[in-house]
């Protein structure tokens, strides 16, 4: 049994990564709001990484920071506290819980760190990019930190198209905008959170234990292919 400490670990994304991390692990939540479910093997903690102390933990082997942000405008709405925001939302809280916990994570069981990107990092997209600077920002954290903790923590990210979650619900609010969603994406589809979640689930085993400072696509083929 691991213990597995999620950031965000309430909605989206990071509560299926939680759900699914319960069924084997210790998990520790750390979010403002509690997850909708009670567990033995759960700890939560409610508070605003970004503003409040964080708990001591004693025992860490996996630190996954899930919280994202999706603030799409043109250049000419976006203030410089818009940019602020999604930097602090999706660099600056990772960055603080990697170094509140890492001490504890280095001693851990096969210790690994998840974090998120985007795939509007590598592909350009209008309107994205106070999210799209902030998300190349945790990949340059991944790559710089892949190699500073090479031989002791692994860290990697994933880097998703949209996902069916409450983040997105404006972009996939219809069933045509679905549609047009399906077929903007070359293999016809986009993300559930539990597709993502099992990624998550792999690159924190054992069978991923060569595997640091990368960045893994899950784009339905939006990123990849041009047909």
């Amino acid at each position: 049994m691991k213990n597995i400490v999620i950031i965000g670990g309430s909605k989206g994304i990071g509560s299926a990564i939680l759900l699914q991390q319960l069924e084997s692990n210790k998990v520790f939540n750390i979010s403002r709001n509690a997850p909708e479910i009670t567990h033995p093997n759960l700890k939560h903690f409610s508070l605003d990484v970004l503003k409040d102390t964080l708990p001591e933990i004693e025992n860490i082997d996996t630190l996954i920071y899930c919280p994202g942000s999706i603030n799409l405008k043109p250049i000419g709405s976006l203030s410089i506290d818009d940019f602020r925001t999604d930097f602090e939302i999706n660099v600056i809280g990772a960055v603080k819980t990697i170094q509140k916990y890492l001490p504890v994570l280095k001693k851990g069981n096969n210790p690994s760190i998840v974090l998120f990107s985007t795939v509007a990092a590598k592909l350009g997209m209008p309107f994205h990019a106070s999210i799209a600077t902030a998300k190349a920002g945790v990949e340059g954290l991944v790559k710089s930190l892949g190699a500073e903790l090479a031989s002791v923590v692994r860290i990697n990210a994933i880097a998703p198209t949209i996902t069916e979650t409450s983040l997105a619900a404006g972009i996939l609010r219809n069933d045509r905008m679905k549609e047009n969603m399906v077929e903007r994406h070359p293999m016809k589809g986009y993300l559930k959170p539990e597709e993502v979640a099992n990624m998550a689930n792999f690159l924190i085993s054992e069978n991923a234990k060569s595997i640091s400072g990368q960045v893994f696509e899950m784009d339905y083929g939006i990123v990849t292919f041009k047909i």
